[in-house]
């Protein structure tokens, strides 16, 4: 049995040998290999991975695909059994591997787990994977024993390759962001489990690779790009994921919701560039693909095996933006 390690890598060379370094020291008797997609990094990342780590195996991408199609290719490159998915800001903490392995006995085909994920920087707790609120807005959560878990992040995944395969991977019209409440989303309509190892973890320097989401003292800071791609994301996994017709509903609503709260946090902010570049594009492009999310939709509830109300009993009636509201205050967009 053999684990392949998949990492999505552009302009990461200052933690590419923090990333390598963890899954080295891994005390593991079983076989792994390591894979890295270079997306056309502009920075020494292929020098780094030429002299220091030659046994790496690294896909070279002549142009920038983005974090879905990156894994993808890794995957589908894999030879192992099981792959883990692990950013290139990520480390994993001592004996990550066989915690993951450990965890498998409690879990349904098909299964997606993480490891509890702490800060780089201060080590704090981070998550035991994440809920959602009503309107799909992550939820951290610290509760190492709580059974409703939506999603765990793409930082730091794992599963079995055929059941990656099976569930067909990460949609590559999402390019980056919620691809991976995406392919929990699957695993779970499909009766599977979503969950966290009970043992070990690892650091992340959240945000690191892709800009935003991060707290620094108690300000959010985010990205036009990194908003807008998950505004529209979230509001296309609604309708692509949601069984029964009441997707269309909640679509149309979420899409509404969205046009309201981007013109607030425009007067607010006092930025055009809020409207233009976050909330209104973010509908515009979600409307411009919905006869892909159409067919998606119907790909992904030909194979459903619960019903609606099992798989809405994870979401938080609380809207999550307004607990961050209060607690931070309106988010610097950078």
């Amino acid at each position: 049995m053999c684990i392949s390690i998949c990492i999505a890598n552009y302009n990461g060379e200052r933690f590419l040998d923090d990333c390598l370094a963890s899954i080295y020291a891994q005390n593991f008797a079983r076989p792994i290999e390591i894979l890295i997609h270079d997306d056309a990094s502009t920075d020494g990342s292929l020098d780094v991975l030429r002299l220091r780590h030659p046994k790496v195996f690294v896909i070279v991408s002549k142009e920038n695909v983005g974090y879905c199609c990156s894994n993808n290719r890794l995957v589908e490159r894999a030879r192992g059994e099981y792959v883990l998915l692990l950013n290139n800001d990520a480390a994993l903490r001592q004996g990550a591997l066989q915690a993951l392995l450990d965890e498998i006995p409690r879990t349904t085909d098909p299964f997606v787990l993480t490891l509890p994920q702490y800060d780089w920087h201060t080590g704090r707790l981070v998550d035991y994977g994440v809920r959602l609120d009503i309107f799909h807005t992550p939820v951290a959560n610290r509760d190492a024993a709580c059974g409703r878990l939506a999603y765990v992040q793409g930082a730091c995944m794992f599963m079995r390759k055929d059941a990656w395969d099976r569930l067909g991977g990460f949609p590559e019209w999402m390019v980056s962001n919620v691809e991976d409440t995406y392919l929990c989303s699957l695993a779970r309509l499909r009766g599977g489990t979503v969950g966290v190892a009970r043992a070990s973890g690892y650091d992340h320097r959240q945000g690191s690779s892709f800009g935003g989401n991060r707290i620094e003292g108690v300000k959010l800071y985010t990205t036009y790009r990194r908003r807008y791609l998950s505004e529209r994301n979230r509001a296309s996994l609604i309708l692509v994921c949601t069984p029964t017709v009441i997707a269309w509903l909640l679509y149309g609503l979420q899409l509404a919701w969205l046009l309201i709260e981007g013109v607030a946090m425009t007067l607010l902010k006092r930025d055009a560039k809020v409207w233009r570049g976050i909330y209104w594009k973010a509908v515009r492009d979600s409307l411009r693909i919905v006869s892909t999310l159409r067919h998606t939709r119907r790909q992904v509830q030909a194979g459903r095996k619960i019903g609606f109300w099992s798989y809405m009993r994870i979401f938080d009636p609380v809207p999550h933006k307004l607990r961050l509201l209060f607690r931070h205050g309106l988010p610097h967009f950078g």
